[in-house]
């Protein structure tokens, strides 16, 4: 079994990135080689603007590379409580950005020949309890009428004749969401932004960003310092560099993928035969899909704890027990792949995107960060291009979590009261 990511240990490694050490003047200075990064400077080097991109390590080396491979239309949210918390214009809002973030990633796809397996199959989210499927189906209701055509309700005998187990009380299916392999879609965006010009460097983790003049920074580096007029901040809650104050507003989240062997066709003629992307309705829940090449992925919270090897470790045995209990068919097959990563939590899981002391920022996608961060990188390329009303998220306001400086303490605390929700709920 291996400690590392499936997604990266199956792509072939980026071949463009620059050799040379960062130096230079450019219009605008990305941090971060994730998703963000990558399609900001996609969109930026598509508009002829000089672009350079600082990764500290390997592009889609964190998070964009170590999730779920889920493309998912629709709110982490329950709608109904953020059109109650927020007002019903401004959830159609959020939503409506989900669903064209999908939308946005399928564009760059198609437009730049991106091998990555893109497929639309959609998502169905689990009932795991029968008030579960209850609420789903009020959920479902009210998501038709008001902003999704595209969703309907299984019950539990379609997800039985769909997934090959009895362990779920009915669904709620979303049939827009879409999955891919993300190192393909990360090295493949990551391609096609250096071929339309931008620069990329690798192991240039940023150490500092100091104004120069006006309208001008210095972006310093362990290997050299460029200058540029803007600056995207697209890094996560990173441990490195001078971003104190995104750490106090981000806690990062441990989350756990095991990846089994390839399966049968005899097992996949009963297991998953539609492909979808599908999660269930736990706070401590799962998330699993088939792989390109016939494996299962399977992933979670598992423990509220970082990633560390034998963290890891630990997490995929109760993911192994977790993917046992819900598929025995599946008890005798092998492991081949287990790692972690981190989750960049806002404190009501929605992201936040704008400016803050001069430099452009869009962070914390709470766990749904593969469709909108594309999109927000496509999103922020064109709002420092002076389209600033078309960011969604530019209202919201972000104060610091309390008693948060950047190690989460509190993740313990946090784990116990979402497991006594799940047992209560």
């Amino acid at each position: 079994m291996k400690l590392e990511s499936y997604w990266l240990d199956t792509v072939s490694p980026f071949a463009n990135a620059e050799q040379d050490n960062p130096s230079g003047q450019y219009d605008v200075a990305i941090v971060g080689g994730g998703f963000t990064g990558l399609s900001a400077a996609l969109a930026l080097a598509k508009q002829s603007v000089s672009v350079v991109l600082l990764e500290a390590n390997q592009v889609v080396g964190e998070a964009s590379g170590r999730n779920g491979g889920q493309c998912n239309a629709g709110l982490a949210h329950d709608y109904a409580s953020l059109a109650q918390g927020l007002g019903v214009d401004r959830a159609r809002a959020f939503y409506a950005s989900y669903m064209e973030a999908v939308d946005t990633v399928e564009k760059i796809v198609k437009d730049e020949l991106i091998e990555c397996d893109f497929t639309r199959h959609g998502r169905l989210k689990l009932a795991c309890k029968p008030r579960h499927y209850d609420q789903l189906r009020r959920a479902q209701e009210r998501l038709f009428n008001e902003v999704d055509e595209h969703v309907s309700v299984l019950d539990a005998q379609q997800v039985a004749d769909e997934l090959g187990t009895d362990y779920f009380y009915g669904g709620l299916l979303q049939t827009t969401s879409a999955q891919m392999h993300m190192g393909k879609f990360g090295h493949g965006l990551a391609q096609a932004a250096s071929q339309h010009g931008a620069k990329i460097y690798q192991s240039a983790a940023v150490t500092a960003i100091d104004p120069v003049g006006t309208d001008n920074y210095q972006i310093t580096t362990a290997q050299g310092s460029v200058k540029a007029n803007k600056v995207l901040l697209a890094t996560g809650s990173s441990k490195q560099g001078p971003f104190a104050y995104f750490r106090r507003r981000l806690v990062s989240v441990g989350s756990f993928i095991i990846v089994t062997e390839p399966l049968s066709d005899s097992l996949l003629a009963h297991l998953m035969m539609k492909r979808r992307s599908y999660v269930t309705t736990k706070n401590i829940g799962y998330y699993f899909r088939i792989t390109p090449d016939n494996r299962l992925l399977f992933g979670g919270r598992a423990r509220f704890a970082m990633s560390s090897p034998s963290s890891d470790a630990k997490s995929g045995q109760i993911l192994r027990d977790a993917m046992v209990k819900m598929f025995p068919q599946l008890s005798s097959v092998r492991i081949d792949y287990c790692w972690g990563g981190l989750v960049d939590m806002t404190a009501d899981r929605l992201p936040r995107a704008g400016q803050h002391k001069g430099l452009y920022y869009s962070l914390g996608y709470s766990g749904h960060g593969v469709q909108m961060s594309t999109h927000m990188g496509k999103v922020m390329a064109e709002v420092m291009q002076g389209k600033e009303g078309i960011n969604p998220w530019q209202t919201l306001d972000w104060p610091p979590v309390p008693g948060h400086f950047g190690k989460p303490w509190f993740l313990p605390m946090v784990g116990a009261y979402y497991r006594f929700k799940d047992l209560i709920q």
